[in-house]
């Protein structure tokens, strides 16, 4: 997988990615504001493939500590998979403007990569069943596909079966 340049919608993100000296690339789509999808549906539509592989970013508090979570697009959050995956006994999801002001993107845009302040995270354990995957690249409309071991390793992940279909 070709790596992309900076030029190409560079975000904290692609940064993190380029850096590392990691194989990804950068898929654009035009995000529209009026649509009835959720961000990660519209990105797997826009793209062309399955929302299995199309995983969205979610951030909740597990014990009052902010985690993010990243999950299919096809799938839902389970909360209680998620504390036990981060070692805490309760979660719920976080407020959004904490979310956004934490890592330092906005709502629909939030990348597991280069967060403002690097949060504990937990990738679903389905993503292991991809060559690649995507994630967002930090804005609507932008998404990145890399290997899950790279997003894994690059994010500390933990990996559990913390989707629930």
């Amino acid at each position: 997988m070709p790596k992309k340049s900076r030029g190409a919608g560079g975000t904290p993100a692609t940064v993190v990615l380029e850096k590392a000296g990691a194989a990804f690339s950068v898929h654009a789509y035009a995000h529209d504001p009026g649509s009835e999808l959720s961000y990660g549906e519209e990105a797997a539509h826009a793209l062309g493939t399955s929302p299995d592989r199309v995983f969205k970013t979610l951030v909740a508090e597990v014990d009052g500590a902010l985690t993010v979570a990243v999950v299919p697009v096809s799938a839902s959050l389970d909360l209680k998979s998620l504390a036990a995956a981060a070692g805490g006994k309760r979660a719920a999801m976080a407020d959004p403007a904490a979310a956004e002001r934490t890592t330092g993107y906005v709502r629909g845009g939030i990348s597991p990569l280069g967060q403002r302040k690097a949060l504990p995270t937990v990738v679903d354990a389905s993503a292991a069943g991809f060559a690649t995957v995507f994630v967002s690249a930090g804005r609507r409309g932008l998404e990145v596909e890399l290997a899950p071991g790279t997003l894994v390793e690059l994010t500390g992940a933990a990996v559990a079966p913390i989707a629930r279909r």
